[in-house]
C-alpha cells in the first residue's frame, strides 16, 4: 500500500499579522498537550512543496471549540465527512500554504478578509491565540497539491492573480530561480492590498486597483519572446478571460497555461461543492 502524502492535524492560533489591508497571517502550531505537526507515532510532519502548495482546513461552527469531523479518518475521510451533517462537521476550505517551520513546529496560512461574507474570512478576522481547528496537510514534498510545475525549457513565467491568490504568487516567487524573467499583474480592491514580494527573480510585478481590468492590461503588455509558462489564479470568470486571452491571440500552448478558479463571484464554496460531486 502506498503510504500517504497527507494526513490530519490538530491545530491551534499561535499568533496573527496583518500583512495590509486585507491579507492576515495566521500562524499555526500544537494543541496544548497534542502532537502538533511533528512526526508522531511513525505519522509524518507537515511539509510543503513550496509555490502554490494547497491544503485542506476545517474551520469549527459556530458555538464550537473545534471542528467536528468523522471518528475515522482515513483514505474514505471525504464521504465520512459529506455523511456528516452540514450544520455541525467542520467547515472545509483550500488554502494556501505559506510556510512551514522547523524547531518549534509552526505553519503559516496568509487569509485574504472580505468582511463577513464568508466563514474563513470571518473566522481569520477574529483569529485569537488558543483557537482551533483542524489541517488536512502533505507530508511528503511531491504531493498532487502543487500546481506551478514548469516543464523543463521555459523561457519566462506569466503570473496573473487577484488578493486571494497574492500567497501563492509570493510562494511562487520566492521558489523560482534567481534571474528568471516573470512578468506578474495581480488586481486588488485597494492600493493598501499591496503587499511585498521578495525574490531573487528578474520580476517586474504590476499592481492594480479595480475596477482597471487585468485581462486588458495583460492584452497591453509587451511580452517576453521565447517558450512561455502561465499560472493564473483567483476569481473564476478573471480567470477564464485572460486564460482566453493567452490561448487565442497570443497563441500560447494551451498546455502552458496553468488556470485556477479560486473562487466564484455570487457563489460559495460550499455551492460550488455541491455542483462537483
Amino acid at each position: 500500500m502506498a503510504e500517504p502524502t497527507y494526513r490530519f492535524f490538530d491545530v491551534q492560533v499561535l499568533r496573527t499579522e496583518r500583512l495590509s489591508r486585507s491579507l492576515v497571517r495566521v500562524v499555526f502550531g500544537a494543541v496544548a498537550g497534542g502532537a502538533g505537526l511533528g512526526g508522531v507515532g511513525g505519522l509524518g510532519a507537515v511539509v510543503s512543496g513550496g509555490r502554490d502548495q494547497r491544503l485542506k482546513l476545517f474551520l469549527p461552527q459556530a458555538g464550537q471549540d473545534a471542528p467536528v469531523l468523522p471518528d475515522v479518518l482515513d483514505t474514505d475521510w471525504y464521504a465520512r465527512w459529506r455523511a456528516l451533517d452540514p450544520a455541525v462537521r467542520g467547515i472545509m476550505r483550500t488554502y494556501t500554504v505559506r510556510d512551514v517551520r522547523r524547531d518549534p513546529d509552526e505553519l503559516d496560512i496568509d487569509f485574504a478578509l472580505h468582511g463577513d461574507l464568508g466563514p474563513a474570512s470571518r473566522w481569520a478576522s477574529a483569529a485569537a491565540p488558543g483557537d482551533r481547528l483542524a489541517l488536512l496537510a502533505p507530508v511528503v514534498t511531491d504531493n498532487g497539491g502543487v500546481d506551478f510545475r514548469p516543464p523543463e525549457g521555459t523561457d519566462w513565467v506569466l503570473l496573473c492573480a487577484d488578493e486571494t491568490a497574492v500567497p501563492a504568487v509570493a510562494g511562487i516567487l520566492e521558489w523560482l530561480p534567481a534571474g528568471t524573467p516573470v512578468k506578474a499583474w495581480i488586481s486588488v480592491g485597494d492600493p493598501a492590498d499591496r503587499v511585498e514580494l521578495p525574490t531573487k527573480c528578474e520580476a517586474e510585478v504590476s499592481w492594480l486597483t479595480r475596477p482597471a481590468s487585468l485581462a486588458e492590461a495583460v492584452a497591453a503588455a509587451t511580452l517576453p519572446a521565447g517558450r512561455p509558462y502561465a499560472w493564473l489564479a483567483g476569481e473564476a470568470s478573471l480567470v477564464r478571460e485572460v486564460r482566453r486571452h493567452l490561448v487565442g491571440p497570443r497563441a500560447f500552448p494551451r498546455p502552458a497555461v496553468r488556470f485556477t478558479g479560486y473562487w466564484r463571484a455570487g457563489t460559495t464554496e460550499d455551492a460550488l461543492l455541491e455542483e462537483s460531486t
